[in-house]
């Protein structure tokens, strides 16, 4: 007879499968207490490796020798090229929706060419594509020309810095943070939202370019991928308020006034956590050691002080603490990467290598291979 993993009661219901345990999830956990784990390591220990090896780490669930890892390098660099007809095609769409609609439509084009009935070289075909995939969606929608292919004497984000056509970009800065947040970003445990989504939809029989597209749909939501985005906001417009004045006294009062007329604090609670998210001081460490000057730094450091203090005078917030999306903008923001309708987009370019893995693994060899059948869950009639 099977453990009892969970009591199901009425009062779990209509409350989006928050908790029920539905499956398993090969590639990370999060622990309330420790944060992000990828294949068991705390993130904490492991963000500032290379891209590679982290995919790697993602996708075949350990460490690789130098010689596994020059050989996985060679196969996502002779898979890294996306046909031109493809491109072309997604220069054919309109401009006028954001930047995600793009993504979104993107994959299902390339799915088009690319789809096969292999789910693992898929998941290594699209892998291997996003960066180009990702900056042509952003030199398309921003007008900043053409998308120059993929140098195959070159790494994983390399590459996509050398890609995106960012106006009087600084490279080295903007390698370090691409990489940074790139890291950080690949997975995120099995049940959330765009990761959930990917997986039902390749349930029902969808190819991955599917799945992966309608996961990027669900974390185009402002209370989902978009929050880095709304991050940002909320920190200029505490940054115009200060007005230079960086005290914790000073932002006290501004986050006092702010609660009393209503208004929201943006950045800090989880879902799953009970302390800082590490990604987060991740972010606030590389911000104030590289750039402790810039006014939006600065107002992230006391708003992380305050922000937490007043919201845990609050009985009913579980989670005070500031999460990823308080200060990734703003590191984005400082390195010169100043365009937020991006951010949820570089989010994506991350959070899809994640999904695709979590989907190949549900697909191929979960069940002991037969894979996850497709998802029913029970819903009970009851008149409104």
């Amino acid at each position: 007879m099977a453990d009892v993993l969970f009591e199901l009661t009425e009062d779990n219901l209509e409350t989006g499968l928050r908790g029920v345990p539905v499956g398993y999830c090969p590639t990370s956990f999060v622990d309330p207490q420790k944060g992000l784990h990828y294949v068991g390591v705390p993130l904490s220990q492991i963000y500032h490796q290379e891209p590679e090896e982290v995919i790697y780490l993602l996708y075949y669930g350990k460490n690789p020798t130098a010689d596994e890892l020059k050989t996985f390098l060679s196969e996502l660099k002779k898979r890294q090229n996306i046909d031109p007809e493809v491109i072309e095609d997604i220069k054919k769409l309109p401009i006028k929706g954001g930047a995600m609609e793009l993504f979104c439509c993107a994959l299902m084009i390339l799915g088009m060419s690319e789809k096969s009935e292999d789910w693992e070289g898929d998941c290594l075909n699209l892998i291997a594509k996003l960066p180009c995939l990702v900056a042509t969606i952003i030199n398309y929608h921003a007008g900043w020309g053409d998308t120059s292919l993929p140098d195959s004497n070159i790494g994983y984000m390399e590459n996509f810095t050398k890609m995106v056509n960012v106006p009087n970009k600084n490279e080295e800065k903007l390698l370090e943070i691409f990489k940074l947040f790139n890291v950080l970003h690949y997975d995120h445990g099995g049940g959330n939202l765009s990761c959930f989504t990917g997986k039902t939809v390749a349930s029902g029989g969808r190819h991955l370019y599917g799945a992966i597209s309608a996961s990027m749909n669900a974390l185009s939501g402002y209370l989902h991928g978009r929050a880095n985005q709304d991050g940002l906001k909320f920190v200029q417009e505490v940054s115009d308020e200060l007005n230079g004045e960086y005290s914790l006294d000073a932002a006290e009062k501004l986050l006092r006034k702010r609660l009393e007329e209503g208004k929201l604090i943006f950045g800090f609670g989880h879902a799953v956590l009970r302390v800082e998210d590490p990604r987060a001081t991740v972010f606030y460490d590389y911000t104030k050691k590289y750039f402790p000057e810039e006014p939006l730094v600065k107002t992230s450091h006391v708003l992380r002080e305050v922000g937490s203090k007043i919201l845990a005078e609050n009985p009913k917030i579980s989670d005070p603490h500031p999460n990823v999306d308080a200060v990734s903008g703003t590191a984005l923001h400082a390195a010169g990467f100043s365009y937020p309708q991006y951010f949820t987009l570089l989010f994506g370019l991350s959070r899809a290598v994640g999904i695709a893995i979590q989907v190949l693994y549900e697909r191929k060899y979960a069940r002991g291979g037969k894979g996850t059948p497709i998802m029913r869950p029970k819903y009970i009639y009851r008149p409104r």
